[in-house]
């Protein structure tokens, strides 16, 4: 299980580098930094675990069932206030999807990114492709249409356009 959380920490922590630019607050690595030193805690809780259990001792086996029992009171806790605050995170990361697409113009890094976000995620805007009409980059082009990267991979001579939103 440390193995497996290790492995979840370490890529949460390099996926993060794709999408920093939406995720402009740093302590969104905070869960990949828990998710690490949760596996260590555990590496060490099993290998508490794994000698009370060799050498039968009662006082090691005792530990070993406090500490699980303490991580499990935890787990609940925090799918609880992941439940109560999955609202305020949701519209947190909308709000600062929204100021990157607003300084979207097709050349400086955060379009970048939102082209690379829109591609591997076939998504187009923050909620649909509507939201792109609010941008500065509709308001400036003035062509009606989206970005190249909205168009879905199977649309022949797509063009952004909006007429055609069953290409997006």
């Amino acid at each position: 299980a440390a193995a497996g959380l290790s492995y979840v920490g370490g890529y949460v922590i390099n996926t993060y580098k794709s999408y920093d630019n939406f995720l402009q607050d740093k302590y969104t690595l905070v869960p990949a930094v828990i998710i690490l030193c949760v596996a260590v805690v555990m590496f060490f809780i099993g290998l508490i675990g794994c000698c009370a259990t060799f050498r039968e001792s009662r006082v090691g086996l005792g530990l070993f069932l406090a500490i699980i029992l303490v991580i499990f009171i935890a787990e609940i806790s925090a799918f609880v206030l992941g439940f109560v605050y999955r609202e305020k995170v949701k519209s947190d990361v909308q709000g600062t999807m929204r100021s990157v697409f607003d300084k979207y113009d097709g050349k400086n890094p955060e379009s970048t990114v939102v082209d690379y976000l829109q591609e591997q995620l076939h998504c187009c805007g923050v909620k649909n492709y509507s939201d792109w009409t609010t941008t500065t980059w509709f308001n400036v082009t003035r062509n009606n249409s989206v970005p190249l990267s909205c168009c879905r991979q199977d649309a022949k001579n797509c063009t952004g356009s909006l007429d055609q939103p069953q290409n997006l």
